[in-house]
């Protein structure tokens, strides 16, 4: 059984990866950080329904603390199927914006990836196969008034895996990313009116988590092997 790891596995966007991949017969590994009750009732869920999961815990900003963390992972065999879906924003115009958000939002994206990815590459390699996908944002590809810093960080994200999908691409090792739209998430729908959200997105819906999850768990199965360092928009014809 191969081995997942979905970070920011609690939130809907997460949550329906998780869900998606366990029923697809993976074993995956769910990520918190501040809400491991939730990660622990997901993976209860996910069980419940049939499947194989665990909950991890740690601060992905925290390279030692990852470093433990995945480290305890991998005594059980390599992570072959990483999906980053950490991320967090904190909206202000950038003349208005404080070192403190600029640098926390970057960190968790950025950071985040390279602390865990980093990590779980040489384990992945001596396997020959391997799939890392990396969750972003229509504003890391189009922008958006407010989001200077996380729009930096997603497009950061868009650069990173786009190279280390050169440098692995003779491996068996696909690096992908998603670039979710306006999904209907409990956040997002309390922020978007529907009037807002019909102006905004040209098929005149949010996305469901699920849709994401289902583009995820194509990119991660044997159907995508030739689909590496590509960013691929799920956004309802927004751009």
């Amino acid at each position: 059984m191969k081995r997942a790891l979905v970070t920011g596995g609690g939130g809907a966007i997460g949550a329906a990866i998780c869900r998606q991949l366990a029923a697809d017969g993976l074993h995956v590994a769910v990520h918190a950080n501040l809400h491991r009750e939730s990660a622990e009732d997901l993976v209860r869920e996910i069980r419940t329904a049939g499947g194989s999961a665990e909950a991890v815990c740690f601060d992905v900003c925290d390279p030692d603390a990852t470093q433990s963390a995945l480290n305890a992972l991998l005594q059980d065999g390599p992570i072959q199927v990483l999906v980053n879906n950490a991320g967090i924003h904190d909206d202000a115009p950038l003349a208005g914006m404080t070192h403190a958000q600029w640098r926390h939002v970057i960190e968790v994206s950025l950071d985040g990836f390279f602390n865990v990815t980093q990590q779980l590459l040489l384990p992945m390699i001596r396997t020959r196969w391997g799939r890392i996908v990396s969750i972003s944002s229509v504003t890391g590809v189009i922008g958006n008034r407010g989001q200077a810093n996380y729009a930096a960080a997603k497009a950061g994200l868009h650069g990173a895996s786009k190279s280390l999908a050169l440098e692995l691409a003779s491996r068996g090792i696909t690096v992908n990313v998603v670039a979710p739209g306006i999904i209907a998430t409990p956040k997002v729908l309390t922020s978007f009116p529907p009037e807002t959200i019909e102006r905004l997105v040209p098929m005149k819906r949010a996305g469901e988590p699920q849709e994401v999850a289902s583009l995820v768990a194509f990119l991660v199965s044997d159907r995508a092997a030739y689909i590496s360092g590509q960013v691929i928009s799920i956004n309802g014809a927004m751009a």
